[in-house]
């Protein structure tokens, strides 16, 4: 056997503890405008390279604010991908897409990078219409082997021979989709190679027995290399005490070798021992199936070798001249091919190595005089709290309240418990609490089984990613009635992640289905009490409730129950406060969720300029059921209705709103009053502050008021 190491064990990686406040010093980084100018680069410079692109990113990071522990974890990763592969000609195609910044650095973009995540500025995620070596626009997970595969067949078909590269997280790897698309990859007999980027991480922790299964791989000390030919050769790896991995096994190299060669005959053990294992072609004195089956013997249980891929690894993710070395072999190869490498999220910025849970995203630093610091202390980068709380942590202190008292509450998460504030509850609830990883489909359904034997079961997550559940809500949930509530967090725009992560078409999806219940708090104080509501009501309900901060409301713990269906009327905006008892118009504005502030401030602005017309703000709470009632009283009264939503209008609350008004008017031979539907409108809303994503839909105070002046002109 081998003994030479994977790792280069020659070059030294710079590592930070701040984050530096003026652009640094980048002479190597600063002549890189594409991936074209890498080729000029020899590996010994690539190092240096990898070092200046990573304290830039530092950088510029702090300046925008934005994912930070896992794109300093592939910096060398995407600087020997781009060094051996041609693109935009060969196609490199990022999972999720978060770890992007570097790719986008190297791809024309760096001096843009401090505009990323704001208004007119790079978006967080690849885009298309970006630029051309965004290969395919991503922001959810476990996609990029699909559409790597999709490329594949297609460039093959058109007869092109050029190369797809899909790179994918170890967090990704547990969504269904991505064993669908190997699966497939095998089956199609497609070129393909998949980058399988393992740092023990989602968002959060990794679990599950896909981790564990790396955690093996990883942790033996063994690794399938591959020599100038293309052949797999087997080499030893050194294995540090820090690896976070040891958590799961502690099998080391010396290990893994007695327990395989313990089961070898004694006469091939010796021709082993004499000749070494550099590849089974090499072996030539021992029957010709033993020697090809060599590598099997060795990772007996290799998950990716029994679909059918070729895998070699796992490397060092960081060791940029080996990667070069294993990426200029492996795509000279055919078929199906998995390249493993390890690295760590945050690495190279000690806070982010020890804490990269909390700084797998930052915000914006505070700028300083450049003449009293050049770098931020570690304490400084740290989030300062604010007075209301968000939206997660009301939900969080709901469950821990709730589970306190009913032993029935299950809260199930898609590895999403940090930012759905459920931390908390799974120190103090372990046995209630289920993270079910990268998992979306198995999560609702897993609360659909729980459902059928009595527990009461609550699947927390944010609105893009029920999405990704549509089938599994309805077939395995509400199909069948079963008691489970969602909580549904970025229900609404979320500012700079943009219009891949916005949550604003779940009331369209889920209204449609029968036996739903869908509530919208106004603020923290509804949104914990209509949590209990939909909590103790038997059969499906959802709350959805935005990102971010609330309005500062305080929070009644007792527990109140809503009547479900049932709207409130906010506040009544009359002639009498503008100065005059002449009531000559009355406008009704029914105010789903947060909208409820907004729409007071447009009608108290309103009643200046219309002295004559009475404003009725009502809290409709619910979108399903509606308040018929209400709505019956409008109806008979004529009374000009005005729905406010943050949502998109096309099936929308303002959609079912109009459709029950159209339906009894008809029934009941009334005319239909005048009727205005604010909402996001048919369009993907770019990203920016909340605010200015408001303000581009009309949404804010000003573009509410513009757009209800219409039907009072």
């Amino acid at each position: 056997m081998s003994k030479t190491n994977i790792a280069n064990q020659n070059y030294s990686l710079k590592t930070f503890d701040t984050i530096p406040m003026l652009k640094p010093h980048t002479p190597l980084l600063d002549g890189v405008d594409s991936p074209a100018d890498l080729k000029k680069f020899s590996t010994a410079q690539l190092q240096q390279l990898a070092d200046e692109l990573r304290e830039f990113l530092l950088y510029a990071t702090g300046v925008s604010g934005g994912h930070f522990g896992s794109n300093l974890g592939v910096v060398e990763l995407t600087i020997a991908l781009h060094y051996v592969f041609n693109s935009p000609k060969d196609q490199i195609v990022w999972d999720v897409g978060h770890q992007a910044y570097p790719h986008k650095i190297l791809t024309g973009r760096r001096d843009k990078l401090t505009t990323i995540r704001s208004q007119h500025g790079l978006t967080a995620f690849p885009e298309r219409h970006e630029s051309e070596y965004d290969t395919f626009g991503v922001g959810h997970s476990s996609t990029a082997i699909s559409a790597g595969l999709g490329m594949s067949l297609a460039m093959r078909y058109l007869g092109k021979h050029d190369k797809v590269v899909s790179i994918v997280g170890d967090g990704a790897m547990t969504g269904g989709m991505a064993f669908e698309a190997m699966n497939d990859a095998v089956q199609q007999n497609a070129d393909l190679i998949v980058v399988l980027n393992d740092n023990d991480m989602s968002i959060s922790q990794a679990t599950g027995g896909f981790s564990k299964h790396l955690a093996t791989l990883w942790q033996r000390g063994l690794a399938v290399d591959i020599d100038k030919n293309g052949d797999a050769i087997f080499t030893k790896r050194v294995i540090s005490s820090e690896d976070r991995r040891i958590r799961h096994y502690l099998h080391m190299a010396n290990e893994a070798l007695d327990d395989w060669t313990s089961r070898l005959p004694n006469k091939i053990v010796e021709k082993l021992a004499e000749k070494g294992i550099p590849k089974p072609s090499q072996l030539e004195t021992l029957p010709e199936k033993i020697a090809n089956k060599l590598i099997d013997e060795v990772f007996p249980e290799n998950l990716f070798k029994a679909i059918g891929f070729q895998y070699f690894g796992p490397f060092d993710g960081h060791d940029v001249a080996k990667l070069t070395q294993i990426f200029e072999r492996v795509k000279q190869l055919k078929g199906a091919v998995l390249v493993h490498v390890h690295t760590v999220k945050g690495k190279g910025f000690l806070p982010a190595e020890c804490d990269p849970i909390t700084y797998h995203a930052i915000t914006k630093l505070k700028k300083i005089n450049p003449a009293q610091e050049k770098s931020v202390p570690v304490d400084s980068q740290k989030p300062v709290p604010t007075l209301a709380k968000k939206y997660s942590q009301v939900f969080g202190e709901f469950i821990c309240d709730k589970a306190a008292t009913d032993k029935q509450l299950m809260a199930i998460t898609p590895a999403m418990a940090e930012g759905s504030g459920m931390t908390e509850f799974a120190k103090r609830f372990a046995s209630q609490f289920f993270d079910v990883a990268i998992a979306e489909q198995h999560a609702v359904t897993l609360a659909g089984g729980m459902a059928t034997q009595g527990v009461k079961p609550i699947v927390a997550i944010y609105s893009t990613f029920l999405q990704r559940g549509y089938d599994q809500l309805i077939h395995d949930v509400a199909l069948q009635n079963l008691n489970v509530m969602f909580a549904i967090d970025r229900a609404g725009l979320v500012g700079e992640d943009g219009a891949t992560h916005a949550g604003v078409f779940d009331i369209a999806f889920m209204r449609t289905v029968p036996n739903m219940v869908i509530a919208c708090p106004k603020d923290e104080n509804e949104c914990y009490n209509l949590l209990n509501t939909c909590y103790e009501h038997m059969g499906p309900a959802a709350v959805r409730y935005p990102r971010g901060n609330g309005i500062g409301a305080e929070i009644d713990k007792n527990q109140a129950m809503y009547p479900i269906g049932k709207a409130a009327l906010e506040q009544t905006i009359d002639a009498t406060a503008a100065g005059t008892g002449n009531v000559a118009k009355k406008v009704a504005v029914l105010a789903f969720g947060t909208m409820v502030k907004t729409a007071v401030t447009a009608c108290q602005n309103l009643a200046e300029t219309y002295p004559t017309t009475t404003f009725f703000v009502y809290n409709m709470r619910f979108v399903k059921p509606l308040d018929s009632e209400l709505l019956d009283t409008l109806l008979a009264q004529n009374c000009s209705i005005v729905t406010l939503e943050e949502h998109q209008i096309m099936g929308g609350a303002g959609s079912a709103v109009n459709e029950y008004l159209v339906a009894q008017a008809a029934k009941t031979s009334q005319a239909l009053p005048t009727l205005l539907n604010i909402g996001i409108p048919d369009k993907y809303i770019a990203h920016g502050s909340p605010e200015q994503q408001l303000a581009d839909c009309g949404l804010d105070v000003a573009g509410v008021v513009k757009q209800m002046q219409t039907i009072l002109s």
